[in-house]
């Protein structure tokens, strides 16, 4: 993964509809540095960081719907 630059050295940062470009440039420009200058390496490194992100997005996916499962089973009304 890239490293995560939150500093207020690097002024202001955009926000609404300006922001999406700058931020997809300043991310493809740390994965590109990240690469040594290599753009098929970054596309790589960044495919693999997506799939990585949405892979442990399904996982916590899958946990959250069986916590909300088994709150709805230890809620049900006992038999009658």
């Amino acid at each position: 993964m890239i490293p995560n630059h939150d500093s207020e050295a690097d002024g202001p940062r955009p926000s609404g509809p300006e922001a999406a470009p700058s931020t997809v440039e300043a991310i493809a420009a740390l994965y590109l540095g990240a690469s040594g200058g290599d753009a098929a390496a970054a596309l790589h490194r960044v495919i693999a960081d997506a799939l990585a992100d949405l892979r442990e997005a399904e996982r916590q996916e899958r946990r959250c719907e069986r916590l909300i499962s088994r709150g709805y089973v230890r809620g049900a009304l006992p038999p009658r």
